[in-house]
């Protein structure tokens, strides 16, 4: 490349530096708007996690060629330098912005260098500059997605250059420009389609000026050789040999190319290009007129819009429309230049013939001559077409200034154009700063576009602005009432605003624009994909009613039908159907989008929780571990397969379970369940002080933690540190006056430390309140009225307790005795307690041990651990009442399996928030 621009002077490339960094310093302050979100931020071929062979198996956007929702788009090389600036900034919007400015410097050199070829140094560097300053290009070089073009141009202009060293002396050719050609010519289309259309190039070039033929003489030609008068001659064999070698080449690439997108054309709709559906004459008609609107914005520039979809210019519909005026202009114009470059020898004929093929060859990709493309007009696709637009402005000047008369006027013309043009790019700038700036700027140009008020509407709800976003969305339906995408979006902001009836109506209202399904007709290729999302949008939305889930499974199977592909669906439908409690369906549903892409995170997660269900936690945990290996930073499997280890009870996989919990909080440290499971893991281990620290560190970020507050009063009360537990469950009482078990274990305390009779019997009448039938509560009163010596009360209370708890024996044990204490003051008129204390130690005892259910309530909603025994009592009398409390254990099972269903139930929610698709 320094070779071919050796004759480009330091003061001319420091010149174009000079004027690009002036245009476009400030592109350095954009950020990632429009297309760059699908490109770089939601694209994961970017990430260094993700192997480098997928960029040649995926397009632009990162979706696998072979799907049928892929615009098949394959420019690998182009994502390659977004992986590079990736790895060096990842998403700062900076190094994009500063390497797409840098690509553009180093296109306005090499541009200059080719326009040496055929204009003198002053034009090529006028040419050079037109380029460099000229507003239509800020789509391609601010636009972070238009480098694309830039890179194909550098290699476009490069297999041009090297091409016009293929003329050797006496007309011999060089094949080693030519090879190199071949390849550049590759690594061009690598870059961007249209990088190929320089082989046209090529070959008028090497016919036209390295040949020098005209048409008239090669028709002339022609006819003597057909008429056997004559015969071709060597150096026309030579050019014949050349050209074929070309074509070959670019037959190759194309079939190769072909290969590739599986001789599949991408799927638009006709809001992407309404021409391209249209009927005759209307879409020739419209088609054509394309081309004088293309050719009025490089002419001028001054009123630039991101988006020409949709109605932003109205079809051409009868013969009779003055637009068709504009169109024969053109025509005419086009075809006077024709004629001039091709009929007339000299060098202003070749100039303004290559000048015509620069215009004309790279943009008939983006022509729908031979292929529907997605769009109406493209700024961007102007980038190379505008190289030709500027030789010629160059070449008219350069006849002017040398006249004379108009010298003067030519050079403050061209002042007055360079000067404009940089002041419109510099402020066309700014308009790429947000998306909301964008397309507000765009809605001054067009009003007509539904994609631009949906789009502005779009950048308000990623503000949380439901209420502006759905005015744009609302104002969308009504400039196109039948764009399914405008009527979703309405929905989703009334879903947002919790206005579920309007929300339902917009769903509905989208749902029944949708095309009906034609029997052996494909449906896919008549829908973008993205709108059979109403279906899952619309399920989402009346699944919230317990009444409706079969209405919404309905929605998912319908989606299904239509198209077997649709992964989405059949996670969203897995979800439901584990809502539904039948997770063996569900478990066919995530297996089946499983087969769809393996390389799903989400998928593996989901398939974890449907295993969790299933009672199966071997499987769940194999699948949060596989869920981890695609996204090492997946947190809602970080979260719940460090609480499946721990609820194993393997002592072995605790370790592993905390370095899960710590890198979870290091991802989000805001969530107080972390903390608070690390706490119970510490609990487990036996490790009080460092459990201590993060029960403390989980309820400074939510002080009315339930969970935290109540286990790390237990905490305290199992340490020895009774008092200290008073406090804490003095908060949780403020916070959960009906907390039964903090009751319990208040009154514990305040009877058994504190001595403060009064207090524990006003926690224990506050339990019965709650709940008559509460034995522990009823038991422990029991106690108090053996404290304050009232046997008759106390025996009583006992024969109650009995009654609710047959089976109890240290409550038999207890009443035995008070009636022995009865029985005994019928023969003393004294009565003291034993002075071992029994009844009340096992009182306090059982009091503990019963408690032992509370550490159930380190559940969270995402996930469930097992419940915990106190590993220690206050005094080891009498344990054998402990042991006996088997009948319980039944109970305490289902009681585990039913909050393990609810909370699982609880995660799916909190799936359906982060993967709902909407």
């Amino acid at each position: 490349l320094l070779e071919k621009m050796a004759d480009v002077s330091l003061k001319e490339a420091a010149l174009i530096v000079g004027v690009v960094a002036a245009c476009y310093w400030n592109s350095l302050f954009c950020g990632f708007v429009f297309d760059d979100v699908s490109a770089i931020l939601d694209n994961k071929d970017l990430h260094p996690s993700t192997p480098l062979r997928n960029l040649f198996q995926n397009d632009f956007w990162g979706t696998p060629m072979s799907e049928e929702r892929s615009h098949k788009s394959y420019r690998p090389l182009t994502v390659l330098t977004f992986r590079l600036n990736y790895l060096f900034s990842e998403l700062n919007a900076v190094s994009y912005h500063f390497l797409n400015l840098v690509f553009h410097v180093v296109v306005c050199i090499v541009f200059l260098k080719v326009c040496k070829l055929f204009l003198d140094n002053r034009s090529s560097v006028v040419a050079s500059l037109l380029f460099a300053v000229h507003p239509i290009h800020t789509e391609a070089v601010t636009g972070v997605v238009g480098r694309a073009e830039l890179l194909s141009s550098i290699f476009f202009l490069a297999a041009f250059l090297s091409y016009t060293k293929s003329k050797g002396p006496d007309n011999t050719i060089v094949w080693t420009p030519i090879a190199v050609t071949v390849f550049l010519v590759a690594v061009a289309t690598l870059c961007k389609e249209q990088g190929i259309t320089v082989v046209g190039i090529c070959c008028v070039y090497e016919v036209f000026i390295a040949q020098g033929y005209t048409l008239p003489a090669l028709l002339d030609t022609a006819v003597q050789i057909l008429r056997g008068k004559g015969s071709i001659p060597f150096s026309m064999l030579q050019t014949l040999l050349k050209l074929i070698v070309l074509m070959f080449s670019t037959l190759l690439l194309v079939v190769v190319r072909v290969q590739v997108i599986q001789s599949q054309l991408p799927v638009f709709t006709r809001f992407d290009n309404p021409a391209a559906v249209s009927p005759s004459p209307a879409r020739q008609l419209t088609f054509n007129y394309l081309l004088p609107v293309n050719a009025w914005l490089l002419l001028n520039p001054s009123e630039l819009c991101c988006d020409w979809t949709m109605g932003t210019i109205p079809l051409v519909e009868s013969l009779l429309d003055v637009r068709n005026i504009a169109t024969l202009t053109f025509f005419c114009f086009l075809g006077s230049l024709m004629v001039f470059s091709l009929r007339y020898p000299g060098d202003s004929s070749k100039t303004v013939l290559m000048a015509l093929c620069l215009i004309v060859l790279p943009f008939i990709p983006a022509s729908n001559l031979f292929f529907p493309v997605g769009f109406v007009v493209a700024e961007r696709v102007l980038y190379v077409p505008s190289m030709g637009f500027c030789i010629l402005v160059a070449h008219g000047w350069k006849k002017l200034s040398n006249k004379s008369v108009l010298r003067k006027i030519s050079w403050v013309c061209l002042a007055a154009v360079l000067f404009t043009h940089a002041l419109k790019t510099l402020h066309r700038n700014w308009d790429w700063e947000s998306e909301y700036t964008l397309f507000m700027s765009a809605l001054k140009v067009n009003k007509n576009n539904a994609k631009l008020w949906n789009n502005v509407g779009h950048a308000l709800e990623n503000e949380k602005n439901f209420e502006r976003a759905l005015q744009f969305f609302i104002q969308a339906t009504q400039v196109q009432p039948d764009d399914i995408g405008a009527h979703m979006n309405v929905g989703r902001t009334y879903k947002n605003l919790n206005k579920t009836k309007e929300a339902e109506e917009s769903y509905m209202i989208a749902k029944s624009l949708m095309p009906q399904i034609i029997p052996g007709k494909k449906y896919a290729a008549r829908v973008a994909p993205n709108h059979l999302n109403v279906y899952i949008n619309l399920a989402n939305l009346i699944r919230a009613n317990e009444s409706r889930l079969e209405e919404a499974d309905q929605l998912y199977r319908q989606a299904i039908s239509m198209r077997p592909d649709f992964k989405q669906a059949y996670i969203s439908r897995g979800e439901l159907l584990l809502k539904m409690n039948k997770p063996l369906k569900a478990k066919e549903a995530y297996l089946r989008a499983l087969e769809l892409d393996r390389t799903n995170a989400d998928l593996w997660y989901n398939l974890a929780i449907v295993y969790i269900e299933l009672k199966d936690p071997t499987e769940a945990l194999k699948n949060f571990n596989r869920a981890l290996e695609l996204n090492p930073t997946h947190k809602l499997a970080l979260f719940n397969s460090a609480l499946l280890m721990q609820e194993s009870g393997d002592a072995r996989l605790r370790p592993e379970a905390k370095q899960r919990l710590l890198h979870y909080v290091k991802e989000e440290p805001q969530d107080s369940n972390g903390y608070f499971n690390l706490g119970m893991l510490a609990m487990d281990d036996k490790k009080d002080m460092e459990a201590e620290a993060w029960m403390k560190k989980a309820i400074r970020l939510q002080p009315n933690f339930r969970s935290a507050l109540f286990n790390l009063a237990l905490l305290y009360s199992q340490t020895g540190k009774e008092l200290m537990a008073l406090p804490v469950l003095e908060d949780l009482l403020r916070y959960y006056p009906d907390h039964t078990k903090g009751l319990i274990l208040k009154g514990d305390i305040l009877m058994n430390q504190k001595k403060d009779i009064v207090g524990a019997k006003k926690c224990f009448e506050k339990i019965l309140e709650l709940d008559p039938k509460n034995v522990q509560g009823k038991h422990n009163l029991c106690v108090v009225y053996f404290e304050e010596k009232d046997l008759i009360k106390a025996e009583k209370c006992l024969v109650e307790t009995l009654a609710l708890a047959p089976h109890e024996e240290y409550i038999q044990r207890h009443l035995n005795i008070v009636r022995s204490k009865i029985a005994s003051l019928g023969a003393m008129e004294q009565s003291s307690l034993p002075s071992d204390g029994t009844a009340a130690t096992e009182a306090k005892k059982n009091s503990l041990q019963n408690l032992k259910e509370a550490k159930s309530e380190k559940t969270t909603t995402q996930s469930t651990v097992d419940n915990k025994e106190h590993s220690k009592n206050k005094k080891p009398t009498e344990k054998s009442s402990v042991d006996k409390e088997t009948p319980k254990k039944s109970t305490k099972e289902i009681k585990d399996i039913e909050k393990k269903r609810v909370a699982a139930l609880k995660r799916l929610e909190e799936i359906e928030r982060i993967l709902n698709g909407e």
